[in-house]
């Protein structure tokens, strides 16, 4: 069994004729969630339900597409079947599993095994080949508890408003945000979103999504208010507009040093829509593949960490091309 795998702004799979994540417009593409790192301009796409609604809304156009729930196995081309999977990273990311004459292999895309407020849990399908993101592949980044880290967000928000300043919580609009939004819900302070986040956070309750309740941005009513917006530089955009600001950015990267000063922000927390380190190993043990490829971060690192571990796996991309036989 063979799988030929290349990664050219995108990993392409020439034996099937379909591109996972392409960045740039091609054929055919697996979309397996909607930020905008991971789509474009594509003639033919396959997704999810939620991903189609969610690229509708942010990439407006013409294309072909074929929408598949999770579980349903489609035939992508005879011989080749497709099977997408929940990924937990945001609403609507799949992981791609396909079955052809070359074995199986699974694919990613981003994805977060620790459950999720705003997200599908997360499948570990088995497969013979595994690509998968490694983002946060080194043994540092291991997160604490998501409950602390929310209990640490709600007490950064009350003691701002307490000192008569505006709580800013830096989120990516898509995902994050609306992780975020959720997790305030205990807090029972009012909130106000950016208008990005709201036009998306309005697309999750049309897919079902509940939320607690919120408003858009209003400058002059913003006192008493937590504000959810996309990180801004400096003093700029809507942060302009609040007069005592108290930021904090909410991702994965607050977990290194001196990450307020890289974010310029009051507060860091280290609340990811991805896989930790733990999580990371924890999921290629729920796999079981035969051979690893490692994608994104610290992809070469952790492939090592996995050899060293007795698994067979490669950081794709070190090379042009990687191709390889399973033994049967």
């Amino acid at each position: 069994m063979t799988w030929d795998v290349q990664l050219r702004k995108g990993v392409w799979l020439p034996q099937i004729g379909w591109w996972l994540d392409a960045q740039t417009r091609t054929p055919r593409s697996f979309v397996s969630h909607a930020h905008s790192d991971h789509i474009a301009r594509h003639e033919e796409v396959l997704c999810s339900p939620a991903t189609a609604r969610l690229l509708h809304a942010r990439l407006p156009g013409r294309r072909k597409e074929t929408v598949l729930p999770f579980g349903k196995p489609h035939e992508l081309l005879p011989g080749v079947t497709a099977v997408l999977h929940p990924a937990g990273h945001i609403l609507g990311s799949s992981q791609i599993h396909l079955t052809a004459e070359h074995g199986t292999l699974l694919y990613t895309g981003d994805f977060k095994l620790r459950p999720s407020l705003a997200a599908e849990p997360c499948a570990s399908p088995r497969a013979d080949v595994l690509i998968m993101e490694t983002t946060f592949g080194l043994p540092r980044y291991v997160f604490p508890p998501e409950a602390e880290v929310i209990t640490g967000i709600i007490d950064f928000c009350r003691q701002a408003i307490a000192d008569g300043a505006t709580p800013v919580l830096l989120c990516y609009s898509l995902g994050k945000s609306q992780e975020v939004l959720r997790a305030l819900a205990p807090a029972g302070l009012p909130v106000m979103l950016h208008e990005q986040t709201l036009f998306l956070t309005r697309i999750h309750e049309q897919l079902g999504v509940n939320f607690p309740p919120y408003r858009e941005f209003d400058a002059k009513e913003v006192g008493g208010h937590i504000v959810i917006c996309p990180p801004q530089p400096g003093r700029s955009g809507l942060l302009s507009r609040i007069p005592s600001p108290r930021t904090a950015v909410i991702t994965g990267w607050a977990i290194d040093p001196g990450a307020i000063y890289r974010y310029q922000c009051h507060a860091a927390f280290p609340l990811s829509d991805h896989a930790d380190f733990n999580d990371l190993v924890r999921f290629v043990e729920l796999v079981q593949p035969r051979r690893v490829l490692t994608l994104h971060g610290f992809a070469r690192e952790f492939a090592r960490t996995l050899r060293e571990r007795g698994w067979d796996a490669l950081a794709l991309g070190q090379g042009n091309q990687l191709e390889f036989s399973l033994p049967s």
